[in-house]
């Protein structure tokens, strides 16, 4: 399957992402409290990941790894600022960090602890090499289309190794049925978690875009849907087609799909997203005819994470390009909400699978 759920012919550009072609900076969904037992440290790391951080901030300070906390991962090759919780009394031992690949910005009392999710967004710029001016201005046009229509809010190729395969080193732990050890263990599993996501995704962009290309019966013979449920599905605009059974959310809601024009209506005008699934013995599970897509995507025998739905569609903004016509090079800003992958939305744009 194409990468773009949107466009067939690609984009040329390089991208290879390091300190120098890519930036990322966390905003949290609250101001600083000015007063607690925790300090909020605001933090620019270059070349190094956020659990490489929390090392080095453990060793400073002879914290636990427990009692630091952070809103999300960032990405190793970049650089990145990020927000990291410690307890206040630990303030001095900070003149103990030596690396200058860390700079702390900002140092804020706040009331509570960092816990992964209190973000709002995270904003990103990244430069692109060897693009021509033709193709800067189709980039921009794509850009700008889906900053309106939306994108799949699939796991980026960060997620799953540098072989790309650590899902299956996941699939293996998670059917072995023993306890997880440690944080590889896990972020081992929920690869496999990601990558059951991502499979389930590209069914439904593949199913949408069918609809929309076909004529009922050539659709229905396709996908060996009854024709009068293409029928229905052909009524709803988004390309990202809605069943009975879905699980959607408002807001921070979860309900389930009744009346698909209806809460399709609601998707075209942004004000409900689908998600889908992430295994786990927590997880909501979709019912009736969006299930017997789901189920297929699913495994019973990951329980060792408690798993959840994660939105579906996403909607990049604050969206800008700046094209060096002497280099040949477009620098590319824009915000995503936490979660989603910068690497996924330039696969869409340029319609290719990024390289490692």
């Amino acid at each position: 399957m194409r990468q773009s759920a949107y466009f067939n012919e690609p984009v040329k550009f390089k991208f290879k992402q390091s300190i120098d072609t890519f930036f990322v900076e966390e905003h949290l969904p609250f101001k600083p409290s000015n007063r607690g037992r925790f300090l909020l440290l605001k933090i620019k790391k270059q070349n190094m990941s956020t659990f490489k951080l929390i090392s080095v901030l453990k060793s400073a300070t002879g914290l636990d790894e427990r009692d630091i906390g952070y809103a999300g991962l960032k990405d190793k090759n970049a650089i990145s600022i990020q927000y990291i919780s410690i307890p206040i009394e630990v303030q001095k031992e900070l003149k103990n960090i030596t690396t200058d690949r860390i700079e702390i910005l900002e140092i804020n009392k706040n009331d509570q602890a960092l816990k992964i999710g209190n973000l709002s967004y995270n904003h990103f710029k990244i430069v692109l090499q060897d693009i021509s001016p033709k193709d800067a201005d189709i980039f921009k046009e794509r850009a700008e289309f889906l900053s309106i229509h939306g994108i799949p809010n699939r796991f980026g190729y960060q997620r799953f190794g540098e072989d790309s395969k650590s899902w299956e080193q996941g699939r293996d732990i998670a059917h072995s049925g023993k306890r997880l050890k440690g944080s590889r263990e896990k972020l081992l599993v929920s690869a496999w978690q990601s990558k059951l996501f991502n499979d389930w995704l590209n069914e439904r962009v593949k199913i949408g875009k069918v609809i929309e290309s076909n004529s009922i019966q050539k659709a229905s013979k396709i996908l060996n849907f009854p024709p009068e449920l293409i029928k229905e599905l052909k009524k709803q605009k988004p390309l990202f087609k809605l069943f009975i059974g879905d699980i959607l959310k408002r807001a921070k809601k979860e309900y389930i799909c009744s009346n698909m024009l209806k809460e399709s209506e609601n998707f075209a005008n942004k004000s409900i997203i689908p998600t889908g699934l992430l295994p786990g013995f927590k997880a909501k599970k979709a019912v009736s005819d969006a299930r017997y897509i789901e189920e297929r995507f699913d495994d019973e025998e990951l329980t060792s994470l408690p798993g959840g739905r994660r939105e579906a569609w996403i909607y990049p903004k604050n969206i800008s390009t700046d094209y060096d016509r002497e280099k040949n090079a477009l620098i590319f800003s824009f915000s995503l909400p936490k979660g989603a992958y910068a690497t996924t939305l330039l696969e869409e744009i340029g319609g290719f699978k990024l390289k490692i």
